[in-house]
């Protein structure tokens, strides 16, 4: 079981202003992610945003127009800075406000750091230009830089205590990781093409006479890309399953927050799902509204209550 550590009473001015910092960023740049961490409790939330700060800051190193040399260097000196914060080493009057809050945050909650270095490995990948042939390979680099994620922020929410099957809980955390980076995969195919990434697993490619790629907003001539989607859909929509199992297992502020985040993925997927040519054309997203109506939904508990009876019932 994993239990949450409740906070100290006091947050010092300093530690207070490099969490404001981390929650900036996080409203800017990540619009899905902060709808579902404002339905937390502010210290929980303020964890959550130093986590997502770090893990951006990793990201944008891979996704810049550095050379790749120097994306390597400073992916490392990104990975010497996490074994200082692993380490307690970061004073709270040091000029790098992530690394501040992130040194606090694991004080107060039993994060696994170690996800962060993964997430640093599954860059490293893109860096490299990896290119995985079967799903089992893709599900590595999926783990990496989401299911990662997944793991570190259930050190955030903890379990509720005597919560039956609270031990899977991490395996549950890692599939929904999985479950929302094919979603993005998926949402994203021209933009990474068009980047000259690839990630659909080269075997699903030719299944579907994909293996022209996707630069353009149609698809190659002569494929089922609607076949290719909607396969990928299904895997994801499995995946989305097995990771709502962990929804029972938490409290019911962050069982919101996990249902608000993947119920936005679940309907991205769903126009997707509807429209596979959409990829092509432009970025799938939800109106502002709709991201409203699934924070609201999960923080009635519908989503969790819904995903706990459909699991009774398999186990029935």
């Amino acid at each position: 079981m994993i239990r949450t550590v409740e906070p100290p009473a006091h947050v010092s001015a300093p530690v207070l202003a490099a969490y404001g910092y981390c929650e900036t960023v996080t409203g800017q740049q990540a619009r899905n992610f902060a709808y579902g961490i404002r339905l937390l409790p502010a210290s929980k939330r303020r964890a959550m945003s130093a986590l997502y700060a770090f893990s951006r800051r990793v990201d944008d190193i891979g996704d810049g127009a550095l050379a790749d040399d120097v994306k390597t260097a400073r992916l490392e000196d990104t990975r010497s800075l996490l074994t200082r914060i692993r380490e307690g080493a970061v004073d709270e009057d040091d000029t790098d406000p992530v690394a501040v809050a992130l040194t606090h945050a694991a004080r107060v909650f039993p994060i696994p750091l170690g996800g962060l270095d993964e997430l640093i490995d599954g860059v490293q990948m893109d860096v490299r230009g990896e290119t995985y042939e079967t799903w089992d390979d893709l599900k590595v680099y999926c783990r990496c830089v989401a299911g990662a994620i997944g793991r570190l922020s259930l050190g955030v929410f903890g379990t509720e205590p005597g919560a039956r099957g609270a031990e899977r809980a991490p395996e549950y955390a890692d599939t929904l990781g999985l479950a929302l980076q094919l979603t993005n995969i998926l949402r994203d195919i021209r933009e990474d093409a068009q980047g000259g990434r690839t990630y659909l697993p080269a075997d699903d490619l030719a299944k579907f006479g994909c293996t022209a790629g996707f630069a353009g907003p149609t698809p190659p001539e002569g494929s089922d890309f609607a076949g290719l989607v909607h396969f990928e859909v299904r895997r994801a929509r499995a995946l989305f399953a097995e990771g709502y199992r962990l929804l029972p297992l938490l409290d019911r502020r962050s069982g919101a927050c996990v249902a608000a985040m993947a119920g936005i993925y679940r309907r991205l997927l769903d126009r997707i799902e509807r429209d596979p040519g959409a990829v092509l054309r432009g970025r799938v997203s939800l109106p502002g509204r709709e991201k409203a109506y699934v924070a609201v939904r999960g923080l009635s508990g519908l989503d969790a209550r819904h995903m706990t009876r459909r699991t009774v019932r398999r186990r029935a």
